[in-house]
């Protein structure tokens, strides 16, 4: 008997005469994690789609628990033990934890009629060998995102799953609750469930994945145990550049200054926050969850008030702003951390998107000018390298690179001064971090001032000109970027020391 729990052989697929996937084998051991990464349109949502029944291959085989299982229906992946679970969580948001956990196989009396001590007494069992604890009587609409990620992972037990998919689960999770995820992950590898792990964040794979297979344009490129890999050559193998290439940099220099925070306060969680920001720069904001990032964001920004101290650009007549539209008219503007909620309208059109902040200037007696109106889109998809259908696809179905362009071209028409990034490349691949990273540095050379939020300490360090640590809602300190080290930066920002941590 073969000692691989699945064996996926030379996996082709075309959509419309499209190549997806070709010749991709992948296999995987009992207990162990494997994670899949790649661009996007590497292949790799595809192949999973495959593996649990939505998608028929073109050609190729599979092996499950050493059964050929080829065009098996997705109710028959589930039932021989394959369970995945998507980054958009599939939960009935008004049925309890309990009834979800066993939604559509709830244990039943004769005449049908639902057995409820049983049905909590096996979701409790699940939840014990997961070791959370939930209300398994709460409705899940009740629960935080990262609880109701775990009802999934409870609903895929239920199912007797021996190998569970999880696509991008970091991505609506953070600080402590990915650290729940990755100990529950620990704990079923050594229940020997097999995880195959999808993610774009690469300091999560070399954290918690045994093997590592890399995808690029529907190919295999390798698959390497994560001991033989390090951060540069996995991102090479990714992206096909060099580690070294991916943080661009210019000759750009510090310029004038234009941006004063002085000692604000907020009532959420600011005390205090006194920052300067120069022209032709990038002020790196780092911090762990909670530290106060997001609300400084906002308060510069004018979303969240003042309870103390003052915010103005410097040499402007509209020096102080009490709201983001006054913000907006004195040149700061604001890509926020969840672009689907507050950077886009997703349901509309790109060409809406991108030209919303400027309708005045396109509009004559109440009508858009339809044709200065494709003018600036073309432009801006020109200049941000957007790709897209076409001006008129809505904005939900570009991709989450694609998507960040969109709302940064919106920003950058309003022409201004100081452009404040909140984690600018969450859910975004290797490659379409590298041209956001190129975006940003044109943006440098026209002389343009960037506030970096982010919680990737790679990302801080190769992008930023200066660093501020970010510790319960104020500054702890600034970390030089010559010779920076990520366990500078984790020190100020969990201890509030500045001495540096032994190498």
């Amino acid at each position: 008997m073969s000692d691989y729990i699945l064996d996926m052989r030379n996996i082709s697929k075309s959509f419309a005469g499209v190549r997806a996937l070709k010749d991709v084998s992948f296999r995987c051991q009992p207990g162990r994690v494997y994670a899949v990464v790649g661009e996007n349109g590497a292949g790799k949502s595809t192949l999973m789609k495959i593996l649990a029944g939505a998608y028929r291959a073109d050609a190729g085989e599979i092996f499950y628990k050493g059964q050929r299982r080829d065009n098996v229906s997705a109710g028959e992946v589930i039932d021989s033990g394959i369970s995945i679970i998507y980054q958009e969580l599939a939960l009935v948001k008004q049925m309890s934890v309990a009834e979800n956990i066993f939604l559509g196989r709830e244990p039943r009396h004769a005449f049908g009629i639902l057995n409820l001590q049983e049905l909590y007494e096996r979701s409790g069992a699940l939840l014990k060998r997961l070791g959370i604890r939930l209300d398994l009587r709460l409705p899940v609409s009740e629960l935080t995102i990262a609880q109701q990620q775990l009802v999934e992972i409870a609903k895929a037990l239920s199912q007797n799953a021996d190998l569970i998919v999880m696509d991008e689960p970091s991505a609506i999770l953070a600080g402590s609750e990915l650290d729940q995820l990755f100990e529950i992950i620990s704990n079923l590898v050594s229940q020997g469930v097999t995880i195959i792990y999808i993610s774009h964040r690469l300091e999560e794979v070399f954290r918690i994945a045994d093997v590592v297979t890399v995808l690029k344009d529907g190919e295999l490129v390798d698959t390497r145990p994560i001991d033989q890999l390090d951060r540069p050559t996995l991102v090479e193998l990714m992206v096909g550049r060099p580690m070294e290439e991916i943080f661009p940099r210019t000759d750009h220099h510090q310029g004038d200054l234009v941006l004063v925070a002085e000692n604000i306060s907020t009532d959420t969680i600011l005390d205090g926050v006194s920052l300067e920001v120069h022209a032709g720069e990038i002020l790196g904001i780092a911090g762990m969850v909670g530290s106060g990032r997001t609300e400084l964001a906002r308060a510069l920004f004018g979303a969240d008030p003042l309870t103390g101290g003052s915010i103005k650009l410097v040499d402007k007549r509209s020096a102080k702003w009490k709201n983001p539209a006054q913000a907006i008219e004195s040149g700061l503007v604001l890509v926020p951390e969840d672009r689907k909620s507050h950077g886009l309208f997703t349901d509309l059109t790109v060409r809406i998107n991108v030209t919303i902040t400027i309708l005045s200037r396109l509009t004559r007696f109440g009508v858009v000018q339809r044709d200065e109106e494709s003018e600036v889109v073309d432009e801006a998809k020109q200049r941000l390298s957007i790709v897209m259908a076409s001006a008129d696809q809505e904005a939900q179905y570009l991709s989450g690179g694609n998507q960040q362009k969109v709302v940064l071209a919106k920003w950058l028409e309003t022409d201004p001064d100081v452009v404040i990034l909140d984690e600018p490349t969450r859910g975004v691949d290797v490659g379409a971090k590298f041209e956001i990273y190129k975006l940003m540095r044109q943006l440098n050379d026209r002389g343009i001032a960037i506030v970096m939020i982010s919680s990737e300490l790679p990302e801080i360090i190769g992008m930023s000109d200066r660093i501020l640590v970010m510790r319960d809602g104020k500054i702890a300190g600034e970390v030089p970027v010559e010779g920076a080290r990520e366990a500078d930066i984790i020190q100020l920002a969990i201890l509030g020391q500045s001495e540096a941590l032994p190498a």
